[in-house]
C-alpha cells in the first residue's frame, strides 16, 4: 500500500454516497472507489450470513483495485460484518456508527429518535451504544422499512416517501424527541423532507462527517495520506441496473459520472466453499450480482 493508492467505499446501494461526499470534502486529494451493491439492497432484510459474505466479496474486489483503506458506508453491513472484515484484512477499515453520542449532547428534551433499519437497531453495535449513552436520556429506535427502496428508486420527496416518513417521524415527535439520528446512510438524502416534517425545532443529524474525519486520522497515522496538491478522482460500480445507476448516482453525486458494472463475484466461490460465513450450497446465490 502507498499514499497514492485509492480509498474503497461500499454500501448496499447508493446511500453511501452521502458518506462519500463528506470524504471528498475532508480529503480532496484522494482517489475514491465506490461500490453500490444495489442488486441486493436493502441489506436490512438480509441474513447476517448474506451480508457478511457479500461484504467480504466486495472488499476483496476493492483490494484487487489496490484500495489502501476501506470505508463500510453502511450501518447494517457494519453491524453484521465489521468484526469479520477487520480480522481478514490488514488495511484501515472504517465503520459507521449512528450519531447517538452527539445527539445526547444536543438534546434538550432528553428524548432522541433513531431512524434505522431493523437489523441495525438489533445489532450488537447499537445495543452497546444504547447501553453506553441511554442512561440519562431516552433513546427511541424506529425501524423504517421501505425508505431505502425509495432512495434507490430516486424518490426523495414524493408522496409515498413523505407518507412513510410521517409514519416513522411523527410518533417520535409525539414522544417529545427533539433530536433525530439518521442511522442509515441512505437517509441523509431524505434529510430535507425529514426536517420539513419534524419542524425547525428538531435537530436532524448523521455521522458521515465524523466518519470522514476518522478516515483522515487513520490515514495520517499510517502515513497513507495522498498529496493534497492534486485533485482526487472518483470511480463508481454497481451490481444493479447500469442505466438506472448512471442517472441516480449522477443526481446524488451532483455531477455527471460514469458508472461501471460490478464484475461478477462468482469468482469468489472457491473462497466461500471452505468459509464458515456461508455454506457452499448458497454461494452462487450470494455472490451473483443479479
Amino acid at each position: 500500500m502507498s499514499a497514492a493508492d485509492p480509498i474503497g467505499v461500499f454500501d448496499s446501494g447508493v446511500g453511501g454516497l452521502s458518506v462519500l461526499h463528506e470524504i471528498r470534502r475532508a480529503l480532496p486529494g484522494e482517489d475514491l472507489l465506490y461500490v453500490a451493491d444495489s442488486a441486493h439492497a436493502p441489506y436490512g432484510d438480509k441474513s447476517q450470513q448474506f451480508i457478511e459474505a457479500r461484504s467480504i466479496a466486495i472488499t476483496e474486489f476493492l483490494v484487487s483495485r489496490n484500495a489502501k483503506a476501506i470505508v463500510v458506508a453502511c450501518n447494517t453491513a457494519t453491524g453484521a460484518a465489521i468484526t469479520t472484515l477487520r480480522s481478514r484484512f490488514s488495511m484501515p477499515i472504517i465503520a459507521m456508527e449512528p450519531a447517538v453520542k452527539p445527539a445526547v449532547a444536543n438534546t434538550r428534551s432528553g428524548v432522541i429518535g433513531v431512524l434505522a433499519t431493523s437489523r441495525t437497531l438489533a445489532s450488537d453495535n447499537f445495543v452497546k451504544l444504547f447501553a453506553r449513552y441511554g442512561t440519562d436520556v431516552e433513546i427511541l429506535g424506529q425501524a423504517c422499512p421501505g425508505l431505502v427502496e425509495q432512495v434507490e428508486a430516486g424518490d426523495l420527496s414524493g408522496d409515498k416517501t413523505r407518507l412513510l416518513l410521517e409514519q416513522y417521524v411523527i410518533p417520535l415527535l409525539e414522544q417529545k424527541a427533539d433530536t433525530i439520528v439518521l442511522g442509515c446512510t441512505h437517509y441523509p438524502f431524505l434529510a430535507p423532507l425529514i426536517q420539513n416534517i419534524a419542524g425547525p425545532g428538531v435537530a436532524v443529524i448523521d455521522s458521515a462527517a465524523a466518519v470522514a474525519r476518522q478516515l483522515r486520522r487513520r490515514l495520517e497515522v499510517a502515513g497513507l495520506l495522498a498529496d493534497a496538491a492534486k485533485a482526487g478522482g472518483e470511480s463508481f460500480w454497481t451490481s444493479g441496473s447500469l442505466g438506472k445507476a448512471q442517472s441516480l448516482v449522477s443526481e446524488l453525486w451532483q455531477a455527471e459520472v460514469a458508472v461501471c458494472a460490478l464484475p461478477s463475484l462468482r469468482k469468489r466461490l472457491a473462497m466461500t466453499e471452505s468459509d464458515s460465513v456461508v455454506g457452499a450450497g448458497h454461494a452462487l446465490d450470494i455472490f451473483g450480482n443479479n
